[in-house]
C-alpha cells in the first residue's frame, strides 16, 4: 500500500484485492484471509480493512458467512430493463413530494478500479455525493454517486440540495443523461444506512448501480440502497 498516495487506503487494498482474485489467486468460494491477517499483510488498520472489505461484499467480488469468514463470490448474470427514469419524476408521478437530503459531498482522487468503471484515468478527480431519496418525508433509498469532476467542475453540495441533479447538469452544463444502464440485486442493510433509511440492519434491500451518459461519456456512477419493503420494479416485456 502506499500511504503517501492521493487515493484513500480502503481503495488501493479493493484494488490489490480484485487484482488478486482476477489473477486467480483466489477462486471462486474460496476463503479469503481474514481481517486481522489482511491487517498484518498490508500494514493497515482494522477499520480500513473492514471498510474494504464492506465495499468488495457491495461491488458483489466476495460474500460472507456468519462464523465462518469471506469467501470470493461467484459471477452474476445481469438483468436488462428498459426505459429511463428519475427518482424526481417518478414519485411526482406518483403524487408524491420527492426531497433530497445531501448527506456528504467530497471531492477524492481515484483508484484504477474506479477509473475503469467510468472511463477515467487513476488519479482523476471526482465528486463522491451520498444523498438521501425521500418522499413525503419517508426516507426510501440511500445513494453513492460518482460525478467526474471535469464534466462539472462548479458542481456544490448545494446544488444537489435545491435542484435535481439531471436538472443541474442540464442548465448549468448543458449536459443530460442520454443513456443508462442499471444492474439490480439483493443485498442486506448495513448499519449506517439502516440508521438513514429507518430499518433494521441486515434488512433485505434492493441494490440498484446506475451508470449514465451523455453520448459515448459516463457522467454518473451510482450505487443506490431502495428498502425492499418500499420498492418494486416491473419489466413490461414485448
Amino acid at each position: 500500500m502506499d500511504k503517501g498516495s492521493k487515493v484513500p487506503l480502503y481503495l488501493q487494498l479493493m484494488e490489490a484485492l480484485i487484482k488478486q482474485i482476477g489473477d486467480e489467486r483466489y477462486h471462486e468460494h474460496e476463503k479469503l484471509p481474514s481481517e486481522r491477517e489482511l491487517c498484518e499483510i498490508h500494514d493497515l488498520s482494522r477499520i480500513t480493512v473492514r471498510q474494504a472489505l464492506q465495499e468488495l461484499e457491495r461491488e458483489g467480488y466476495i460474500y460472507k458467512l456468519h462464523g465462518k469468514g469471506t469467501f470470493v463470490a461467484p459471477k452474476s448474470f445481469n438483468q436488462k430493463l428498459v426505459k429511463l427514469y428519475s427518482f424526481t419524476e417518478e414519485m411526482k408521478k406518483a403524487d408524491k413530494v420527492p426531497t433530497t437530503k445531501v448527506l456528504s459531498f467530497n471531492e477524492l482522487a481515484i483508484d484504477e478500479r474506479l477509473a475503469m468503471k467510468m472511463g477515467l484515468e487513476p488519479l482523476e478527480h471526482v465528486y463522491k455525493v451520498i444523498r438521501l431519496r425521500l418522499a413525503n418525508h419517508e426516507p426510501l433509498m440511500y445513494e453513492t454517486s460518482y460525478l467526474p469532476k471535469k464534466m462539472f467542475p462548479h458542481l456544490t453540495a448545494t446544488d444537489l440540495v435545491e435542484r435535481p441533479m439531471y436538472d443541474v447538469f442540464q442548465q448549468d452544463y448543458q449536459i443530460g443523461v442520454t443513456k443508462a444502464i442499471e444492474r439490480f440485486s439483493a443485498a442486506s442493510i448495513r448499519a449506517e444506512e439502516a440508521a438513514y433509511l429507518n430499518m433494521n440492519e441486515e434488512q433485505p434491500a434492493m441494490l440498484i448501480k446506475r451508470y449514465a451518459y451523455f453520448r459515448e461519456q459516463l457522467i454518473e456512477y451510482t450505487i443506490s440502497v431502495a428498502r425492499g419493503d418500499k420498492f418494486n420494479y416491473t419489466v413490461e416485456l414485448t
